[in-house]
Order: structure tokens, then C-alpha cells, then sequence
């Protein structure tokens, strides 16, 4: 079962007091949906963040406004019932490569009918470790450039998912933020080149195309370390006028909190790719809307579906968020032409 921290016990998007009557409910659905009921499967699910992390409790206890609880809330309705006939095994590979190594190792000597992998490089170190376990990716930037599938149509292998943005995003970020603060000289992008799509290249051409088009100066800011992040960012606080990107990095991801409270302290305007950073206090986003997909795949793997049979698939929608109240804080006047766009303004 899931290694719950002590904080966030409820079952996921179920109320304790309502969970017998729907896994009774469930139950019959699922074999009204022809489901065998031979041996309880497993679902096995790693994620890079801690298990005390804000993100994880949450995905631990809303519905399907998370991956994890719309996972869960999604295969219900197909007919799976955690606890009933499938449980959950969750185990964070948080602190580092050993840790990854660990996590992994556990998850495969339970010997799951699927493996969930939330990042590029949890997927790469789960498909190093198995090639017979099914794999399904919630979020890979480059599947067929980092050699997960062989084509997106026919990924092969045991291997599938779902990507969460393309290369010309690096051009896009730039776009958004030069609108915001239109008098940037420069613009520092943040990443760890361990940790995001093609060591940062995957966005950076784009970027840098943009660039020349609206004569703005790239500035690459790599970061291996959380203590690194304050001078990192601390450098475009000076003239000439900055702003900064954050690239699709599940270690910024990781370290959003750092990143956010060293962009105010030092005043500088940044763009990221997912709305946890605005939900952090972050000033802008830009990506992909959170579409909880992978209940169809888990289901159609669990009923015998081959991983590698089942198309990539890429996002239906994009969204642009923006925090007006920090804006203020910065000092910036936000044009009307930008927030008639955006999908959010937050106050």
C-alpha cells in the first residue's frame, strides 16, 4: 500500500466514512467491466519529490485535480479499487542517485503489473532496470531524442506515456516574459543539465532563435545544487534589465520553493513551465494543463495491453498563469494585451 505520510492518511478523493460503500460498488462494476479477479494487482508509482513535500500530500488527498488522486479516481470508474482487487506501492527516490537506486529496486522486487514515472530521469533509470515491466511516463519532454520509444505513433518496448511540452516552449517562455517586462536586456535561464531534457538543448534552440529576433542577450545559468540557487539567481538583480526562464526540471521542480524566495528577495521577474511555482508565489507560468490521462493506459496495461502498443501522447492544452499581486511587488504594470490571455490571474 502507500506509504502515507502520517499527515495525509485519507484515502485519496474518498472520504474513510464513504470508502466501503463505494469499493463495494466499485467491486461489481469491475466485474461488470470483465476484469478478472484472479490475484490482486500492483501499481507501482515513484516520484522524485519527498514524501513530506507539499506537492506529494497533496496528490495524496484532493481528487482528480492531481495526478495521483485523478489516477486513482480514474481507474475506480474502471472499474479498480484500491485495496479491493489492485493496491498501491509509492516510494520517493528524493536524496539523491543511491536513493533513486533504492526506490527503484524495491519497486521491482514486488514485481508490479506497471510502473508510474513522473519525470525524464526516473523514466531513463526505471527503463535501465527492467525492460519487462510495463512503464507509462505521466511527463517526458523527449521520449523518442532520449530513447524511451522508438516513434511516438509506435513506441515498442515496454514503454509508453505522455509528453508535456515540445522544444519551441524555450521561444514561447521568452516571448511571455519580454512582454511582461518589455525593457529585458537579457534573460538568464535557470536548469540542472542533469536533470533536464537534453542537458537544457531540448528548449534552448528556440530560445535562443527568439532571442535574436527580439535582441534580447540568453544568459545560461546552470545549477547542480539547492545551495546554488540564491547566487544564481542574485546575478540578474544588477543592471543591465533581467528576467529569468526555469526550464522543465524536475529538481527545480523540487527546489520551487528556494527558486521563488530568491526571485522576490532579489526582485527579479522569472517565467516557469508548471503552475506549482505560481502556487509557490512565482510570478508567471506557462504549460501544459494538468490532464490526468494515465487511468486509461494503466487500465488497458492491467487487462494485458502491451506498454509499447499504446501511442505517446501529447498535451491537448496549454495555459498561461499570472500572479498580478507579485507583479506589483516587482514593480511591473503587467499589459492588458498579456492578462487578456491569461487562463488565470491570481491576486
Amino acid at each position: 500500500m502507500i506509504e502515507r505520510p502520517a499527515s495525509a492518511r485519507a484515502v485519496p478523493a474518498v472520504a474513510r466514512r464513504d470508502f466501503l460503500r463505494l469499493a463495494g460498488a466499485a467491486a461489481a462494476g469491475f466485474f461488470a467491466l470483465g476484469a478478472t479477479p484472479d490475484r490482486m494487482r500492483i501499481v507501482a508509482t515513484l516520484t522524485a519529490l519527498a514524501l513530506d513535500d507539499e506537492l506529494t500530500r497533496r496528490s495524496m488527498t484532493e481528487a482528480a485535480t492531481t495526478r495521483l488522486g485523478g489516477l486513482i479516481a480514474g481507474l475506480r470508474q474502471r472499474g479498480w479499487v484500491e485495496g479491493i482487487n489492485y493496491r498501491f506501492e509509492l516510494r520517493s527516490s528524493f536524496g539523491g542517485p543511491d536513493k533513486l537506486k533504492t526506490a527503484i529496486q524495491e519497486l521491482i522486487d514486488l514485481k508490479p503489473d506497471v510502473i508510474l514515472t513522473g519525470s525524464t530521469g526516473e523514466t531513463a533509470a526505471v527503463l535501465a532496470a527492467t525492460k519487462t515491466i510495463p512503464i507509462v511516463f505521466a511527463t517526458s519532454n523527449d521520449p523518442v531524442g532520449n530513447g524511451f520509444v522508438e516513434s511516438l505513433a509506435h513506441p515498442g518496448g515496454n514503454v509508453t506515456g505522455f509528453t508535456s511540452s515540445t522544444p519551441e516552449m524555450g521561444g514561447k517562455w521568452l516571448q511571455l516574459i519580454k512582454e511582461a517586462v518589455p525593457d529585458i536586456a537579457r534573460v538568464g535561464v535557470l536548469f540542472n543539465p542533469a536533470t533536464t531534457p537534453r542537458a537544457g538543448r531540448y528548449y534552448l534552440d528556440s530560445l535562443e532563435a527568439e532571442a535574436v529576433t527580439c535582441g534580447v542577450e540568453v544568459v545560461l545559468v546552470p545549477v547542480g545544487k539547492a545551495a546554488e540557487i540564491e547566487s544564481a539567481i542574485s546575478r540578474f538583480s544588477e543592471p543591465p534589465r533581467a528576467a529569468m526562464i526555469s526550464l522543465v526540471d524536475s529538481f527545480l521542480v523540487v527546489n520551487r520553493q528556494a527558486i521563488v524566495a530568491a526571485t522576490s528577495k532579489y526582485r527579479v521577474p522569472m517565467i516557469y513551465p508548471f503552475h506549482y511555482f505560481v502556487d509557490a508565489g512565482g510570478l508567471m507560468s506557462y504549460g501544459p494543463t494538468l490532464e490526468v490521462r494515465s487511468a486509461d493506459y494503466v487500465d488497458l496495461i492491467l487487462r494485458g495491453t502491451k506498454a509499447g502498443d499504446l501511442p505517446v501522447q501529447s498535451p491537448r492544452k496549454y495555459e498561461l498563469l499570472i500572479n498580478r499581486s507579485v507583479a506589483n511587488t516587482l514593480g511591473l504594470r503587467i499589459p492588458f494585451t498579456l492578462l487578456a490571455r491569461a487562463d488565470e490571474i491570481r491576486e
